[in-house]
């Protein structure tokens, strides 16, 4: 056991006083001792030089002779009054802890501070008050009643513009011979609770998408069964419109899967390997319709040799077929989209595939969020584009999956740049 301040390490350990201490320590002893032996003088005649030896032996005894049951009476009241400690291997249990903890004596105080927790809280150190540092009315009543002997477990939010949030808790412990103490736990939740969030977020959304087409389908069947059923030219127009509507629950449910399985082969490397370049001259082959149907043009520079990355051919058709198309409906007032591509010259080969247009470009403040699922820059140009607000989403899930990532830049009147980085075959 770490000894408490002040204490003493060992019952045999030296009184450390001074002789003189010592002799002024045990002066009344002395005093009657010294008066004894010349009564004994006096009375039965004991020669002055016996007498005069036995008091000097009574002083050196005194003097240079250690108090050993008096320091260790002078110990244990101190480790009486001092706090606990805890021991080495509860404390080493304690380090071996993945969350930040803190071991806290019966009075509250700091007495051991794992790794983690002096990283994370480097200004809550051993031997200060626990509330010093965490002055939160929600933590001195959770101390309040780990000190009653109950656990409590609360949610902290740590100040600050990266605010963290932590599940805390306080659980009580008694250990035989050294004391109660109070362990407290801090266990980060931010990502758990951003990705519950995001859950929501994907149902409430996915939930409006289907609720809005299926509603005008809905109402459009009625009105056919009713006012319109004998109207040819209404039922023609309210069938055009149906019909767009299903086709917007078909594309959303087709990204929804889409989305579905890029999440869960996310940790699952690609082995096959595919050419870049076929996939690109695919990709603009197959848009070259939807593309003159907008007027614009769209330019491959790719070279003739073959372009090897790893990975697999139809998920990275779905990555460039998801950002040229993009590209094609939303700049098209710029009249042409470039795909060019870029070796880097890194420690590890990477292959850079621009995709760019030369439309309205997209604000600064939108470009962090682009990737998240039903997040759209513009919603009333997404939808009349038809679009779902998933491609982008589609997309860094593939990319992650290839060990790729994407960078965007733009500004505003000078259109967007979609660049896909993927590792080369060596």
């Amino acid at each position: 056991m770490v000894n408490a301040p002040g204490g003493s390490s060992s019952d045999n350990d030296p009184d450390p006083a001074s002789p003189i201490e010592r002799v002024h320590a045990a002066r009344y002893v002395l005093i009657a001792a010294v008066a004894a032996l010349l009564a004994g003088s006096a009375v039965w005649d004991v020669p002055a030089a016996y007498s005069a030896a036995a008091a000097l032996a009574v002083v050196l005894v005194a003097a240079f002779v250690p108090r050993r049951p008096a320091a260790r009476r002078a110990a244990e009241a101190a480790l009486g009054r001092a706090p606990s400690w805890p021991e080495a291997g509860m404390t080493a249990a304690v380090d071996a802890f993945p969350q930040a903890a803190f071991v806290l004596d019966s009075a509250a105080t700091v007495r051991f501070v794992n790794a983690r927790a002096a990283r994370l809280f480097p200004a809550t150190r051993r031997g200060d008050p626990f509330t010093l540092t965490f002055r939160w009315p929600e933590i001195a009543e959770a101390l309040q009643e780990s000190q009653a002997g109950r656990a409590r477990t609360l949610e902290f939010h740590e100040p600050g513009e990266t605010t963290s949030i932590y599940s805390v808790t306080f659980s009580p412990l008694t250990l035989s011979g050294a004391g109660n103490f109070i362990l407290v736990t801090f266990d980060d939740v931010s990502d758990r609770l951003a990705i519950a969030r995001m859950r929501a977020d994907f149902v409430a959304n996915a939930s409006h998408e289907l609720r809005t087409p299926l509603a005008s389908l809905t109402g459009f069947i009625e009105t056919l069964m009713g006012p319109a059923r004998n109207d040819p030219q209404a039922s023609e127009k309210f069938l055009r419109i149906m019909l767009e509507q299903a086709r917007r629950m078909r594309r959303l449910i087709d990204d929804l899967l889409s989305l579905s399985r890029a999440e869960m082969r996310v940790h699952r490397r690609p082995t096959d390997r595919a050419d870049m370049v076929e996939v690109l001259r695919h990709v603009g082959d197959a848009l070259g319709s939807l593309a003159r149907e907008h007027g614009v043009a769209i330019t491959i520079e790719a070279p003739d040799a073959v372009v090897a990355v790893v990975g697999e051919r139809d998920e990275l058709i779905q990555v460039f077929q998801n950002l040229i198309e993009n590209a094609i409906r939303y700049g098209a007032s710029g009249g042409k989209v470039d795909v060019r591509f870029d070796r880097r010259p890194d420690d590890r080969p990477e292959l850079a595939v621009h995709v760019q247009d030369y439309g309205p470009g997209i604000p600064a403040e939108h470009l962090p969020r682009l990737t998240e699922r039903f997040y759209r820059a513009d919603v009333g140009a997404s939808r009349a584009m038809k679009g779902t607000g998933l491609g982008l989403a589609i997309v860094k899930h593939i990319l992650t999956r290839h060990q790729g990532r994407l960078e965007v830049r733009s500004r505003p009147g000078e259109g967007a740049r979609f660049t896909v980085s993927l590792p080369l075959v060596e």
